[in-house]
This record gives structure tokens, C-alpha cells and sequence, in this order.
């Protein structure tokens, strides 16, 4: 009795090492879509006579997940197990939108929802429903976005698609493709904007 309880131990030693031998999950973050030479373009923004605050995108509940979705056909959306966003999505889409609004907006302070307004400001609210991969190759971007005065009042409003292909197979290229669709996005809020300022 005594032999078996030290083969059982190690039994479970060993299958718990064989389940440990797994490949690591692969973990991806989107490129900031603000070139370095614009860097201190974005950091002067402190100076500037608007004011544009962001708030948390909202996802949808598909997307708010750990791994990168993959549509495999007309109706059937997968999770990627072992290919990750590194931080929720949300919070990339967030910072990734703030960078390249205030990259493409000099004369304007773009900032979070949660800092505190020193007068006239627009608030920009953006809804995403899709930000995924496509069996035809294709990284699609999809959603509404509204911007509302310092009152509340709206001021615009817009839907948005914007699909880039793939440059290859994997995800690394969906995950490339994915950041230059969110650089789209940008352009076109940035021009509104621009147009109400």
C-alpha cells in the first residue's frame, strides 16, 4: 500500500507536466497608428484651444473577450484559443483612438472621459460592432460613433465600415489589418471634428 501511493503521486505529477506542455497562447496588441516623428505633435496637445474628450468605447458583447475573433462564414463567429489580445480590447481601441485623434488634431487637447473639463469640450461616445477577422481575408471594422457638446447636445453622428485586406495569412497581418481599418475610423472622426470646431 505503501508503493502505491508514492506511483499515484507521481502519475499525477507526470500527466499534470504532459497537460503543462501545451504551446503558450500568443498575444497581440494593435499598432499605435501614430507615426514616432508625430510623437511630440501629440504631447503638445496640451496647449491647444479645444477640447475633445473620449469615452470608453463600447464593444460589442462578442468582442469583449480575450481572443481575437475570426467570422469562419455568413453566421459563425469563432474565439481564438491560443491567439490573444494582450489587455481588453476596449482599452486598446481607447488609447489607440485618443493617440491618433490627437496625432491628426493639433489644435486640439484629446483626452479620456474621467479628465476634467476646463470649459467648452466635445465628448466623443463610439459604439463597435464589429472589429474581427473575415473568411474572404479581410479585417472588417464596424460601428457608430457620436459627438456631443459640453450640454450634451448632439453635434454629429456617423456610422462606419471599413474593411482592409490582409497582406498574408495569420494573425499577426489580421491584427495589422485590424490597426490600419482603426486609422480609417480615425480619419473620419477627426474630420468631423474638425468641421465643428
Amino acid at each position: 500500500m505503501s508503493v502505491t501511493r508514492p506511483l499515484g503521486i507521481c502519475l499525477l505529477i507526470w500527466l499534470a507536466g504532459c497537460a503543462s506542455n501545451a504551446p503558450a497562447p500568443n498575444r497581440y496588441t494593435l499598432p499605435t497608428g501614430v507615426p514616432t516623428t508625430q510623437v511630440d505633435t501629440v504631447i503638445a496637445g496640451a496647449d491647444a484651444k479645444h477640447q475633445l474628450r473620449i469615452a470608453p468605447p463600447r464593444l460589442a458583447r462578442f468582442l469583449d473577450s480575450d481572443g481575437i475573433v475570426l467570422q469562419l462564414d455568413d453566421i459563425t463567429l469563432n474565439e481564438a484559443n491560443h491567439h490573444l489580445w494582450a489587455e481588453p480590447l476596449g482599452a486598446q481601441l481607447a488609447r489607440g483612438l485618443q493617440a491618433r485623434l490627437a496625432a491628426r488634431l493639433p489644435n486640439t487637447r484629446v483626452v479620456d472621459e474621467r479628465t476634467p473639463t476646463d470649459g467648452q469640450s466635445m465628448t466623443l461616445q463610439i459604439d463597435v460592432d464589429r472589429f474581427n477577422g473575415r473568411y474572404d481575408g479581410r479585417a472588417i471594422a464596424s460601428g457608430q460613433w457620436q459627438l456631443r457638446s459640453t450640454q450634451g447636445d448632439l453635434l454629429a453622428m456617423s456610422s462606419f465600415t471599413v474593411e482592409q485586406t490582409l497582406e498574408s495569412d495569420g494573425y499577426a497581418p489580421l491584427v495589422r489589418a485590424l490597426g490600419r481599418s482603426w486609422d480609417e475610423v480615425a480619419d473620419r472622426i477627426a474630420a468631423a471634428v474638425q468641421q465643428r470646431q
